[in-house]
C-alpha cells in the first residue's frame, strides 16, 4: 500500500502493526504543532500550525477507519470515542489490540494474507 492510499483514502484494511507504525507521523506532528502553538505569535504562524494540525487529525481518522475495516466494522464506528469516558479507551482496544477478521471481509481482503492483493502487492507478515 502506498502512502497516499494510506494516508488519504479511507478505503481498504489495515493490519495492527501498519495501524501503529503509520499512527507515529501524524502524532509527532500534532505534539509538535501543540508545542509551537505556544511559542507562535504571528497570526500567519497559527494559520500554518492550524493547517498541519489538522491534516494530522484527518490522517489520523482515515487510519481509524481502515483500522475499523479490518475488525469488520463500518467507519463511523470510529465515533464511539465521542462517549465519554469509556469511549476513547473502547476505540483503543478495539482498533490497538484486537486481531482483525481473518481473511476476505466486506472492506477487502486480509491485509495479513500471503496472498497478492488487487495491486499485485504482497500482505505484510504476522
Amino acid at each position: 500500500m502506498d502512502l497516499m492510499s494510506l494516508y488519504f483514502s479511507s478505503k481498504g484494511r489495515i493490519s495492527r502493526r501498519t495501524y501503529w507504525l503509520a499512527s507515529l507521523p501524524p502524532t509527532a506532528v500534532w505534539i509538535l504543532c501543540e508545542l509551537l502553538a505556544d511559542e507562535a505569535a504571528s497570526g500567519g504562524a497559527l494559520v500554518l500550525l492550524a493547517i498541519a494540525w489538522l491534516l494530522s487529525m484527518a490522517t489520523s481518522c482515515i487510519l481509524c477507519i481502515k483500522r475499523s475495516h479490518d475488525r469488520d466494522k463500518s467507519g463511523w464506528f470510529v465515533l464511539v470515542a465521542f462517549i465519554p469516558i469509556v469511549g476513547a479507551l473502547w476505540l483503543l482496544v478495539e482498533l490497538g489490540f484486537l486481531q482483525g477478521t481473518p481473511g476476505p471481509n466486506r472492506f477487502g481482503p486480509d491485509p495479513l494474507s500471503a496472498t497478492p492483493d488487487a495491486h499485485g502487492m504482497m500482505a505484510e507478515a504476522r
